[in-house]
């Protein structure tokens, strides 16, 4: 065996051995009613390790930052977060109402947008525009 080829066995070995290293969580649900016991930086790396109090843990990345994230995590916890904080919780749902009209109104205004826009340049667009409408009428 080539120092090379001995060299790729041994990291494979032991990248084997620490995916099954004693105590670490293989998932979230293993973690169902633990406690967090310390939370420890690793060095050169914004990941961090949990430690929990039954001697597993979990080496886990910096926490969810991103919009998409924390709406889609907030809304997951809805029933949990609207008790624990019901004030915060209605001006969220009041901010993404807000956010979802606006959304409407603004699409509304692209597509009127795209017509005014194109009347002149595509002459049956009126013509079509007002057989769907008596479509939509009838």
């Amino acid at each position: 065996m080539s120092v090379n080829e001995a060299k790729w066995k041994a990291n494979q070995e032991k990248v084997a051995f620490l995916k099954q290293f004693p105590g670490l969580l293989r998932s979230w649900d293993e973690a169902t009613g633990r406690t967090v016991m310390s939370v420890t930086a690793i060095e050169h790396s914004e990941a961090k390790v949990l430690m929990l109090d039954n001697g597993t843990f979990a080496i886990v990345p910096p926490l969810a930052t991103e919009p998409k994230q924390l709406r889609d995590g907030i809304e997951s916890a809805k029933a949990r977060l609207r008790d624990l904080y019901p004030d915060a919780y209605r001006e969220y749902e009041a901010l993404a109402q807000r956010d979802r009209e606006a959304t409407r109104t603004a699409r509304l205004e692209n597509i009127l947008g795209a017509i005014h826009n194109n009347l002149d340049d595509i002459p049956e667009l009126k013509d079509r525009i007002q057989s769907l409408v008596k479509q939509w009428n009838s």
